[in-house]
């Protein structure tokens, strides 16, 4: 089985990746070559982003302005669930650019306070508040999962929607409400704000299942109706080696009575309305079968 290539491998990963899971996905020789030749940049120890990151704040610096928004995220670690087209950045009100300038980034006007500026990005909390405020609700759950899952402590997540006040404050409390620093990855974390929009389908994402043995620790699992989700790319099955475990665990969690339900990362971001229906169905076979002995009684 063909592995991905290191560019296919870092954008389905949110445009940012830790070493580790670059190495599983597209081995170490792959890795290791987009490296020296500069198609990898070191965004800190052990953390890595493709060359855009660097072109995208040379935009920034030529308007006098900072990086913001997705493109502020990826700055600070953080994955995106989709990559910006044009650099985000952020300018002061009353500043005039010309329209070749204009064309080149995505732009959006105000005036920062120093504390809401680190170098050349919006600090940590400004980008949050402005992905949680702004994006879609999948695109700024990926964002606020990613950095938790990088450190961001979750009481001042939560306490920065909290304050929020103006547009988009009602969005960035229900995003916060729901971020999960557990969640491996952008993909997964698109996947579970589907979820939550199904109702009687309550998932966490990474639980260890046993039963007694260990079953392994899928991606997103509803305890109460014994339903996992798994957010299937092709970065996870580079060889056969990788697809036989998989194949394994998956029967064995079926065989435990587990539903197991697999979903592509092109359905999930092309075609949310589908998986959700597969999901309300398969919510609504599983309680009426759990509820089997309940109506008898």
């Amino acid at each position: 089985m063909q592995e991905p290539t290191v560019e296919d491998a870092l954008a389905r990963l949110g445009g940012v990746a830790r070493r580790e899971a670059l190495l599983a996905a597209c081995g170490r020789a792959a890795v290791d070559g987009a490296l020296a030749s500069g198609e990898l940049v070191v965004l800190a120890r052990g953390t890595y982003g493709g060359p855009s990151l660097g072109r995208s704040r040379a935009a920034a610096a030529a308007v006098s302005g900072v990086l913001s928004h997705r493109s502020a995220a990826q700055a600070w670690g953080w994955g995106v669930l989709s990559e910006p087209e044009r650099p985000d950045v952020t300018l002061a009100k009353d500043r005039r650019l010309s329209v070749d300038r204009r064309s080149s980034i995505s732009m959006h006007r105000t005036d920062l306070g120093p504390d809401d500026v680190h170098g050349d990005r919006t600090s940590q909390e400004r980008t949050l508040l402005d992905c949680l405020r702004s994006l879609p609700f999948p695109e700024a759950l990926a964002v606020a999962d990613s950095a938790l899952r990088e450190g961001f402590p979750p009481a001042r997540l939560l306490a920065l929607a909290r304050d929020a006040r103006g547009p988009g404050a009602a969005r960035a409390r229900r995003v916060a409400a729901a971020a999960d620093g557990r969640a491996a990855n952008p993909f997964e974390s698109a996947l579970r704000a589907i979820c939550l929009e199904v109702e009687g389908l309550e998932v966490e994402p990474q639980v260890t299942i046993r039963d007694p043995h260990l079953l392994g620790r899928p991606d997103l699992t509803d305890a109460r109706l014994k339903v996992v989700l798994e957010a299937d790319s092709f970065a996870w099955h580079g060889d056969r080696a990788a697809l036989h475990r998989d194949a394994n665990r998956y029967n064995a969690l079926v065989a435990a009575g587990w539903v197991v339900l697999r979903f592509s990362w092109e359905e999930v971001m092309f075609h949310p309305e589908r998986v959700r229906a597969v999901l309300e169905a398969v919510v609504a076979a599983r309680t009426d079968q759990l509820c089997v002995g309940c109506r008898a009684a």
